[in-house]
């Protein structure tokens, strides 16, 4: 499956649904927000919404500071 990820193209396999990808990414998923083809999905829904090929996939990760 070919998705857009940040605006990179790159390729996946085995990847269903916005859980499996921000894990396979690496990423802890309560630290980031995920938006699919310009509508953001709740974090709830991370492993319910599915993925297809194409879709754009923004991810913001959030950081602590002072």
């Amino acid at each position: 499956m070919r998705l857009v990820i940040n605006g990179e193209e790159r390729g996946f396999s085995g990847v269903r649904h916005i859980a499996e990808l921000v894990e396979s990414l690496g990423l802890d998923p309560r630290k980031v927000a995920v938006e699919r083809n310009l509508e953001i999905v709740p974090r709830s829904l991370y492993a319910q919404v599915a993925l297809s090929d194409g879709d754009r996939i923004e991810i913001v990760h959030f950081i602590g500071g002072g």
